[in-house]
């Protein structure tokens, strides 16, 4: 599932119109981008360190029972069409994101183990989807920093840029939806279901990435990426080659920026 709305709090996504607080928070936004790094998490402690920082996020809304090893992981993390991401600002996990890039010749995602009756049959004729799912942010800095979020929805954006994927999926609690129809014009497209692990239902809402773009860059250009941070996100290194430690977010270098 991708739930941005329970950590989303009362900033942009609460009705503000297009004009002089969007801007106000635009800027705040990209000044915190600017002590954003994000890390690719596939091994060690980085991942270990975003398995624990799901379960303390979930837990605190009691969205998950717990567990003895106080982690959040299943089969689809080690499936080869996921990218999982640590969020650090000055160096310190606020949260973190789980990113499946979803076609016919690599279906698993979770939006396609609830909804597959619906999703495959698009899968079969073409289509393609960006899934991002498992989105936990660390209580504590939410506190700190409302902006956390939209740091993070970053991912998604650029995932569907980088793989030319026109649509991005969104398996979320039913009531979080006015979020998703603000900010991204999201459609309903799955009735309520039960997520399996998760201590409630969810409907399944999808983005046309592409009808939306020159509108989400105008309100929040933060959102704005080059081609380089894009792949050094998503391009999995070769055989041999070692895949970048950081990145750092490219927005505040072009303005033309992807």
């Amino acid at each position: 599932m991708t739930d941005y709305a329970a950590n989303a709090g009362t900033s942009a996504g609460s009705g503000q119109s297009v004009g002089a607080e969007i801007s106000a928070f635009a800027r705040n936004v990209s000044a915190l981008l600017e002590r954003t790094e994000y890390r690719r998490c596939d091994t060690g402690e980085d991942l270990e360190d975003a398995y624990r920082l799901r379960y303390k996020s979930y837990r605190l809304s009691d969205m998950v029972s717990e567990n003895s090893d106080h982690t959040i992981h299943d089969a689809l993390d080690e499936t080869p069409n996921c990218y999982k991401f640590g969020i650090y600002i000055d160096g310190t996990l606020v949260s973190t994101l789980r990113i499946h890039h979803v076609t016919a010749e690599t279906p698993e995602s979770p939006s396609t183990m609830v909804y597959g009756d619906i999703l495959r049959p698009m899968l079969a004729k073409g289509a393609s989807f960006i899934d991002p799912s498992r989105f936990a942010a660390d209580p504590d800095w939410s506190r700190v920093y409302p902006q956390i979020p939209y740091l993070t929805l970053r991912l998604a954006g650029m995932a569907c840029f980088h793989f030319k994927a026109p649509y991005c999926l969104s398996t979320i609690r039913e009531e979080h939806a006015g979020f998703y129809k603000r900010i991204y014009c999201s459609e309903q497209i799955g009735e309520m279901r039960d997520y399996p692990g998760l201590n409630y239902q969810v409907v399944l809402y999808r983005a046309d990435v592409s009808a939306i773009r020159e509108r989400s860059f105008t309100r929040f250009p933060f959102f704005k990426s080059t081609a380089l941070e894009q792949r050094m996100l998503f391009q999995k290194p070769g055989k041999g080659e070692v895949a970048p430690l950081t990145i750092l977010p490219t927005a505040k270098y072009l303005s033309d920026a992807a």
